[in-house]
C-alpha cells in the first residue's frame, strides 16, 4: 500500500508510530519475562533430570513435554518474534502436565519435605499469560495454576493437616506472586497506552497548528502580493500621463498577471539556499531603480556575519522594497535612504526619509502596504518590522536574528 501523501504544509502521524511506546513495553515485557524463566527453568529442570518422585518414563515425557515448549518460549522471548503463541502453548500445557502428575506420582513413596520441580515453574506458567492473554484471562490463571498444583501435590503428599497447612501457604505465596506479576505487566501497558494517545494527541495540535499556521503565511502572502503587484499596478494606470508612464504600468501589470499565475506556489518563490549580505544591498537598490530613484544605501557589513537564508533574504527585501515605494509616493523621497547592517548575530535594514510622517497607529486595518507588505511579511520568516513616524520623518526598522 502506498504511503499517504499529505498536502504541502500538513503533518501526518505514521500509522506505525500510533503505539510506539505500546510495542517497546511489549518487547521488553517479553525479553524480561523471557530471562526470568530462563532461570527458574534452569532451576527446575536440575531438580527434574534427578527427579525420583515419579516413574522413569513419566519423569521423561513430563520432562520433554514442559521443557521444549519453555525453552523455544525463552528463545522466542529474548528474540522478540513468535513469543505470544508460544506462551500461549506453554500456559496451556503446564496445566495439563499438573493434572497428569498424580498418575506420574501414583505408587511412588511422596516426599514431603522436598518440593517436586513443577513447583518452580507455577509463576512461569502464569507469568507466560501477560505475553498471551487478555487480562482477565492472566487473573484466572494465576488462581487456577496453583489451586491446581495444590490439589495434585495433596493427592501426592497426603490430605493431613500439616500437608494441608503447608501446601496451602504455597499456593497462597504462588498466587500472590502471580496477581503482582499481572498487575506490573498490566501497569506497565496502560502507563504506555497511556504516553501514546497523549504522544498522538500532541502530534495532532501541532499538525492541526502548523495547518492553521500555513492558511494564515498564505493569507499574509496573497494580501502582499494583491499590494505590491496589483494595486500597484491599478494606482500605476490610475496615474499615467506620458507614453514612458504607461510602459512603466503595463510592464507593472504584466508582473502582476504573472505572479497571480503563480500564488498557488510558495510565497516568495525561489530557493532557500544561503545568500550573503549583499544581496539584501542588491536587491533594495534594484527595487528603487524601478521608480527611477538612485537610492543611497549606506552598508556596514561585519566580516564575521553569516549568510542567510534565501527565504529570509527575499522577504527583507520585499518589505524594503515596499517600505521605499511607500517613501516615494507619500514622502516625495524626501531624505530617502537605506542602511543595511549586518554581524554575527543579526540583519537590520533600515529605510528612513524625512517626509512630513504620518499617524502609525491611525492607518486603517484593510491598508496593507505597511500591516501585509511589510510587518506580517517579515514576521513570517521569523523577523520583527517596526514603523516609527513623526514630522520629522519615517524610520522602517527591519531585524532578523540569526538561530542560536
Amino acid at each position: 500500500m502506498a504511503p499517504e501523501v499529505a498536502p504541502a504544509g500538513m503533518l501526518t502521524i505514521p500509522p506505525d508510530s500510533t503505539f510506539f511506546s505500546r510495542e517497546r513495553v511489549e518487547r521488553i515485557l517479553a525479553f524480561v519475562i523471557a530471562v526470568g524463566c530462563a532461570v527458574l527453568g534452569l532451576q527446575s529442570f536440575f531438580h527434574a533430570i534427578g527427579s525420583t518422585q515419579e516413574e522413569h518414563t513419566w519423569n521423561l515425557v513430563l520432562t520433554c513435554a514442559v521443557f521444549g515448549p519453555l525453552v523455544l518460549m525463552i528463545a522466542a522471548g529474548i528474540a522478540g518474534r513468535f513469543y505470544r503463541p508460544l506462551a500461549a502453548v506453554f500456559a496451556i500445557l503446564f496445566p495439563l502436565v499438573l493434572i497428569a502428575w498424580p498418575f506420574a506420582t501414583a505408587g511412588r513413596p511422596a516426599a514431603e519435605s522436598a518440593e517436586p520441580w513443577i513447583w518452580y515453574l507455577l509463576n512461569v506458567a502464569t507469568v507466560a499469560t501477560a505475553l498471551a492473554f487478555p487480562l482477565m484471562l492472566q487473573y484466572v490463571w494465576c488462581a487456577l495454576v496453583p489451586i491446581l498444583y495444590g490439589i495434585v501435590r495433596l493427592i501426592q503428599v497426603g490430605a493431613d493437616i500439616e500437608n494441608v497447612i503447608q501446601v496451602s501457604r504455597q499456593v497462597v505465596y504462588a498466587i500472590i506472586l502471580a496477581v503482582v506479576m499481572t498487575m506490573i505487566g498490566w501497569m506497565l501497558r496502560l502507563l504506555a497506552e497511556r504516553l501514546d494517545r497523549t504522544r498522538e494527541e500532541a502530534v495532532r495540535s501541532y499538525a492541526a497548528a502548523a495547518a492553521a499556521d500555513a492558511v494564515e503565511q498564505e493569507r499574509i502572502s496573497v494580501a502582499a502580493l494583491m499590494h505590491d503587484s496589483v494595486l500597484a499596478a491599478l494606482i500605476a494606470a490610475e496615474r499615467a500621463s506620458t507614453p514612458r508612464e504607461r510602459d512603466l504600468a503595463v510592464g507593472m501589470a504584466r508582473d502582476a498577471l504573472t505572479r497571480l499565475a503563480n500564488a498557488d506556489r510558495d510565497a516568495e518563490e525561489g530557493p532557500d539556499e544561503p545568500v550573503q549580505p549583499m544581496f539584501l544591498v542588491d536587491g533594495i537598490r534594484a527595487a528603487a531603480s524601478e521608480h527611477d530613484v538612485d537610492l543611497d544605501v549606506r552598508i556596514a557589513l561585519d566580516p564575521r556575519a553569516h549568510t542567510i537564508p534565501g527565504r529570509v533574504a527575499r522577504a527583507l527585501v520585499l518589505a524594503a522594497a515596499q517600505a521605499v515605494v511607500n517613501a516615494i509616493e507619500h514622502a516625495a523621497a524626501a531624505g530617502l535612504h537605506a542602511e543595511v547592517t549586518a554581524d554575527e548575530r543579526r540583519v537590520i535594514v533600515r529605510i528612513v526619509d524625512t517626509g512630513e510622517g504620518f499617524d502609525v497607529q491611525g492607518v486603517p486595518e484593510d491598508r496593507l502596504g505597511i500591516s501585509g507588505s511589510i510587518v506580517a511579511r517579515v514576521a513570517a520568516v521569523g523577523g520583527q518590522a517596526r514603523v516609527r513616524s513623526s514630522r520629522r520623518g519615517t524610520v522602517v526598522d527591519l531585524r532578523w536574528e540569526y538561530p542560536r
